[in-house]
């Protein structure tokens, strides 16, 4: 299999979750709660005013993609995270997803390394024959651990500020370490890794 194909698959995989528009909504839906609540001080006002900014991105999306489950789930995702921050009263509650989603992430990629079965492997491999070539088997290890450990330091950073409500560090947090730039980092240094192998012409 040749590195343009892993690429090829990759980005594949990249736009049928939604492309940068996804990464964008979500970046921008911590963002705006953020400011909206530091500027209004109102936790449901604030949850509202995200849920309009990514009902807008939504309107866009389906009348330029005509694609409807993409922009539903990440509407999806913020209307619960602002329907639950706003039902508790605790603005930390809204970013209650990023940190579920971290902890998860590091449940899911620890395991695939213990049964053998590294995530981005699975994800890149196609049939399970590279997991006979054993310099290939070894880099998808190296990625998923990448992976791991993004997910891991995430999850450390989040759930300390979640617990004592610290606002402001907790929004900052959940979009650089939940969000496009640690994942960004994340598969920029797996696309290098790929890059090197010699069995990839």
């Amino acid at each position: 299999m040749s590195l343009q194909l892993l690429t090829g698959k990759s980005l594949s995989l990249f736009s049928a979750l939604g492309g940068w528009r996804t990464v964008a909504e979500g970046v921008a839906s911590r963002v705006v709660f953020l400011v909206a609540y530091l500027v209004s001080g109102q936790v449901l006002t604030s949850g509202l005013i995200a849920v309009g900014g990514v009902l807008v991105f939504a309107v866009v999306r389906l009348c330029t993609d005509r694609k409807v489950w993409q922009p539903a789930i990440g509407l999806l995702v913020v209307g619960a995270s602002a329907l639950l921050a706003g039902s508790t009263g605790r603005a930390a509650d809204f970013y209650l997803t990023v940190v579920l989603v971290q902890a998860g992430g590091v449940a899911v990629f620890l395991l695939s390394l213990l049964v053998r079965w590294p995530v981005v492997g699975v994800v890149l491999g196609g049939s399970p024959s590279w997991r006979r070539d054993r310099p290939r088997r070894r880099r998808y290890y190296w990625c998923t651990a990448i992976f791991l450990g993004k997910f891991a330091v995430a999850t450390a950073v989040l759930v300390p500020l979640y617990l004592t409500e610290a606002v402001i560090p907790l929004g900052v947090a959940a979009t650089l370490l939940g969000g496009a730039p640690a994942a960004g980092l994340c598969l920029y240094l797996c696309w290098r890794i790929l890059r090197e192998d010699p069995s990839l012409p």
